[in-house]
């Protein structure tokens, strides 16, 4: 059984072209290209979390002026000259150096690391290795959880959210009968608040995305000039 209203799959899928999800990804997109449109060329990009599709789809895949090294647990396969799959730890990026990346792009990335002092250190790496940093993640206030697609989901007791997710598929996830692994996968998704974002990320600016009014994301952001 599926907890979620199939039409909701379609408003929330940021994979496909005409979702709601995309629409607001592309206009989120026009922000970040606006700030990168004012730094010095070449463009190094340290993505941590993303994937080559991403670049592809804003057509920035092959560009000359752009060098992006996409970093996750398990590296993709390089499909382009100038993005460049790595596996790596969000939470440690020992293997670059300060400010060795014009700017650290993450969508979506830091919500999935199980506790705030995750969050913590990858937010200090990012701040370290970039000269900017451009970082997204959906807002713990808004009713609606993009995740597991139930509304309030985050704010019901772990307990039931465990229970809910052994039966049922719950947006993109599930069902997990194991107990284990359920814990698991409801623990893996801590989303932020924005006292939360402005410890993590003392110097940036927060950009809030609305929908309907309340804040449904936010995008924190530093180091880009004027």
């Amino acid at each position: 059984m599926h907890i979620a209203v199939p039409i909701l799959h379609h408003v929330t899928d940021s994979k496909g072209e005409n979702s709601f999800a995309s629409r607001l990804r592309n206009k989120r997109f026009q922000l970040f290209e606006a700030a990168v449109a004012r730094l010095p060329r070449p463009v190094r990009i340290l993505d941590v979390g993303g994937t080559t599709a991403f670049w592809e789809n804003r057509s920035w895949a092959g560009r000359l002026d752009i060098q992006i090294v996409s970093l996750n647990l398990v590296a993709e396969e390089q499909r382009h000259e100038n993005i460049t799959p790595i596996s790596g730890d969000a939470t440690n990026l020992a293997q670059f150096g300060d400010r060795s990346f014009d700017i650290v792009f993450s969508n979506s990335v830091i919500e999935h690391l199980f506790t705030f002092e995750n969050q913590r250190r990858m937010a200090s790496e990012i701040m370290r290795v970039g000269k900017t940093y451009w970082v997204q993640t959906p807002n713990f206030w808004f009713p609606f959880e993009p995740h597991f697609l139930i509304p309030g989901w985050q704010w019901m007791p772990v307990a039931l959210r465990v229970g809910l997710i052994r039966r049922w598929r719950c947006g993109w996830t599930g069902p997990c009968p194991d107990p284990r692994r359920a814990h698991e996968l409801v623990q893996e998704v801590q989303l932020l608040r924005r006292k939360q974002l402005k410890k993590l990320f003392p110097d940036a600016t927060l950009i809030p995305e609305r929908f309907c009014g309340l804040v449904k994301s936010w995008t924190v952001m530093a180091g880009f000039p004027n």
